[in-house]
């Protein structure tokens, strides 16, 4: 078993950044494929980015490339997301996930552990 923990949302005005966190317990998070996923109301969840299990191999939704970035410090069990030249639209609740095999994946489904979420709201 795994237990995630999100945290680092909040309400930032356009253009601004903000760095999420997810602390991983139970399962060595080193051997986890770790990604990112947002949910805004009314929408599924949606990949913004994912790490590879030995952190070398990362992927990225189109429109936050550039903007996002994901890094993993494995001697700490964390996962972060830094957010810079945030946008209204990516106001959403933003999870982290982890499944049990090394390699990226971009469908939800394919992920077996989630946080419990964080707001991050940004203002025009």
């Amino acid at each position: 078993q795994v237990q995630l923990v999100d945290s680092g949302g909040g309400l930032v005005q356009t253009g601004g950044s903000l760095r999420l966190s997810c602390a991983a317990s139970g399962r060595t998070v080193s051997l986890l494929a770790m990604g990112w996923f947002r949910q805004a109301p009314g929408n599924e969840h949606e990949f913004i980015a994912g790490i590879s299990r030995s952190g070398d191999q990362t992927d990225y939704k189109d429109s936050v490339k550039g903007r996002f970035t994901i890094s993993r410090d494995n001697a700490k069990n964390t996962v972060y997301l830094e957010m810079n030249s945030l946008k209204p639209e990516d106001t959403a609740v933003y999870y982290c996930a982890a499944k049990t095999y090394p390699f990226i994946e971009r469908g939800p489904s394919s992920y077996d552990y989630w946080g419990q979420g964080t707001q991050v709201t940004v203002s025009s």
